[in-house]
Formats: structure tokens, sequence, C-alpha cells
């Protein structure tokens, strides 16, 4: 479970030779929401992007979402409520510094594309990224019966996924 303060950035990516966006959200202690890669840094992928975060299991309905500058975000957020997808309640905060958190959540995937020299395809891409993001959840300790600091357990976890034999 993640809490109800969240914080919603998107950075880029390049793939294929032109840029996409990667959307991204995580609560306020660091805990990853959700992620989408889009081809276009608009109004309709964040409404995508806040739809299927808001449909991911184990995140209850947010109280105050947390945005840059982008002035997609307030937008999106305003036509959510009228619709009712989003609680009538929920603030919106468009300040960048209390979304340091997702900006430096930013770092581990960026560092790790650098490493792989980029995407050549869109679809390789997401498939890509999923796998790091999932990484990620699993080291910030958001699977439920693994422990943060019990990298044994991890590394079994994630060898079971990938039914490798475990090392050590």
């Amino acid at each position: 479970m993640t809490n109800r303060s969240w914080r919603m950035d998107e950075t880029y990516l390049r793939v294929a030779g032109k840029w996409t966006y990667l959307y991204r959200a995580v609560d306020s202690t660091g805990a990853t929401i959700d992620f989408l890669l889009s081809a276009s840094r608009d109004a309709g992928a964040a409404k995508r992007f806040f739809q299927k975060a808001m449909r991911s299991v184990g995140h209850p309905c947010p109280r105050v979402i947390n945005v840059d500058g982008n002035p997609s975000y307030p937008k999106v957020i305003s036509e959510l409520k009228r619709t009712g997808e989003l609680g009538r309640r929920c603030r919106c905060r468009p300040v960048r510094y209390l979304n340091n958190i997702v900006e430096q959540d930013h770092r581990s995937i960026k560092r790790r594309v650098r490493a792989c020299q980029g995407f050549r395809s869109f679809a390789s891409a997401v498939r890509t990224i999923q796998g790091i993001e999932t990484v990620n959840m699993i080291r910030k300790g958001q699977v439920r019966w693994l422990a943060k600091d019990d990298i044994r357990g991890q590394i079994a976890f994630v060898a079971g996924l990938f039914e490798l034999t475990s090392i050590g």
C-alpha cells in the first residue's frame, strides 16, 4: 500500500532516435505508484497516466497530487474531478520543490537506460522499463512478504520469477 500523497512527474528518454516521455508517480515516502511511457507530452498522455495510476491495485485514491510546472496536469486533474474519476476533495499542488522525491527517483531509471545505450523500439523500451521499475519496487521493499533489507530473499525471489539458479 502506498499513501495518499502523490508526486507526479515526467522525464524524457530517447527511443529509436525520437524523444519519448516517461510519466512516473511515487508517494511521499518514495514508493512507486505507477509509470507510463508515452510518445507525446500533452494533456491526453497525462490523462491516460492519471487513469492508469488510479486503477493500479494497492493504491488508495490520492488526497493531494504534487506536480511540477507542466500546464496539462492541473487541467487534467480538474477534468477527472468533474467526471468523478478523482475525488472532489483531492488537491493539486503545482509546487516544484515538493517533487524532489520523484526527481531523485528518475535518476535510477536514467542511469540504467544510459548503460543500455538507449532503445531501438518503443516496445522494447516499455518492456525494459517495466523490468527496471519492478526491480526498483522490490528494492524499495514494496513486495509485501519480502523485507527491504533481505538481499538473499530478493535474489531468490527474482531467481524464482525468471527460473534462474540461485547463487549462494
